[in-house]
């Protein structure tokens, strides 16, 4: 019995399998993301909270590939851009159909709650700590039948 023989590399069967379905951003053609790479759940956790543009490179390479973010960059991209491309990409590799303006409102919802830009909500919660809380006049005495202990009597 011999062995039957494939013509098609493993490359070229995936690329097949996952549509290779491409999207133009800031000028640069780029493939679609239809799967998560291993190593990106562990960096993702770890840079959730960043805001450093290059914190976000090697999550870019891997999702977009390694050139993306520099041409982004030389294209003028700003930096909500690039997390409203990053929120966009994880959501088509994990394979959810997110539309560019629902990963904008994702980012911005999220700037929101970390207490970035004081939206609608009003000022985060270092600003609000950073609010005095006294109104610098005397404090109001408070009665003795709200600070005194009730009188125990003796069993006997």
């Amino acid at each position: 019995m011999t062995a039957r023989k494939t013509t098609q590399s493993w490359d070229e069967f995936w690329t097949e399998a996952s549509g290779g379905r491409t999207e133009t951003i800031r000028g640069v053609e780029i493939t679609v993301p239809t799967d998560i790479p291993l190593a990106m759940e562990q960096r993702m956790a770890e840079l959730r909270e960043s805001e450093d543009e290059e914190s976000f490179a090697e999550l870019i390479a891997l999702l977009f590939g390694v050139d993306a973010l520099s041409d982004w960059r030389s294209n003028g991209m700003g930096l909500r851009e690039l997390k409203t491309v990053l929120a966009w990409g994880v959501a088509q590799a994990d394979g959810q159909e997110l539309t560019f303006q629902q990963a904008f409102e994702l980012v911005q919802r999220e700037e929101a709650s970390a207490g970035k830009p004081a939206g609608p909500k009003g000022p985060n919660r270092a600003a609000r700590r950073a609010q005095s809380k006294s109104t610098g006049g005397p404090s109001k005495r408070t009665s003795s039948a709200s600070t005194s202990s009730a009188r125990k009597t003796s069993r006997a």
